[in-house]
């Protein structure tokens, strides 16, 4: 039997393999599911995910509320514990405020995570436009331009693996050309921007920006969305560069006096 998506990479016949399959199980969307739904996602046998259900409801991993479950309360504090995703976006915040300010529209910050994308912080007023985006959730790194951006500069084996696959279509205008890709994405690395034209859905248009370390490599990108009847990307490119770049010299300036901190303790 081929892997389900949450199995995929897990060995399910481990105990842990079995915990992550059902907690990969739950997406965004959902608003509570019942056993016979998780037990089709995960393809664990019926008394090995009672078994499972059991232990991560009694560790507040799970909730059960009226016979469906949802993530527990103890997943999201320790996801707050989480250094790096954390200090990232205390860093971050500042600036994506001040993006959200400037452009009056929604603002992302994103992260690499194998060929996706992961929403880890947005910001919108009362004018946002509806987006595909959810915070925590994942989109394709080839139909968005926060992906775009992080896509760039990943390392050289994730564009490798990128472009080699088929592109899968989102709407419309998503690109599904590896070339046209290969060509968007080099532009990324000479001008520091990535642009997206209702690409990941319709009547949306996007501008990203990657934070880049010392060596370029990528540790975010920051991007700011809205209508293409109103929005145009090009006009807010060197603002969404500024918060990106920022956030990166914010990072390093803090990383630097930790290291200055560390020596001084051990000297």
């Amino acid at each position: 039997m081929p892997d389900s998506p949450t199995a995929a990479g897990l060995d399910l016949d481990t105990v842990l393999g079995k915990v992550m399959s059902v907690l990969r199980a739950f997406t965004v969307e959902d608003h509570g599911v019942g056993f016979a739904e998780l037990q089709r996602r995960t393809r664990l046998p019926k008394s090995t995910l009672h078994r499972v259900l059991g232990d991560l409801e009694s560790t507040r991993l799970l909730d059960r509320v009226d016979g469906a479950y949802h993530l527990g309360g103890h997943l999201f504090e320790l996801g707050m514990r989480a250094s790096v995703e954390r200090g990232l976006i205390e860093v971050a915040t500042p600036f994506l405020e001040d993006l959200c300010e400037r452009t009056h529209e929604l603002v992302h910050l994103g992260l690499l995570e194998g060929h996706e994308v992961v929403y880890v912080a947005k910001i919108g007023g009362h004018r946002q436009v509806r987006s595909p985006s959810r915070l925590g959730g994942r989109m394709p790194l080839h139909a968005t331009a926060i992906g775009k951006a992080l896509l760039a500069h990943a390392p050289a084996e994730v564009r490798r693996a990128v472009l080699a696959e088929p592109l899968p279509r989102l709407a419309p205008r998503t690109i599904t050309a590896q070339g046209t890709l290969r060509k968007q994405l080099d532009d990324v690395v000479e001008n520091g921007i990535a642009y997206e034209f209702e690409e990941s859905a319709a009547g949306i248009v996007c501008g990203a920006a990657p934070v880049l370390a010392a060596g370029q490599h990528v540790l975010a990108a920051v991007s700011v969305t809205g209508p293409v009847t109103r929005f145009r990307p090009q006009q807010h490119a060197a603002s969404v560069r500024a918060a990106a770049a920022g956030i990166a010299a914010t990072l390093a300036r803090r990383d630097a006096l930790r290291a200055r901190t560390y020596l001084s303790i051990s000297a």
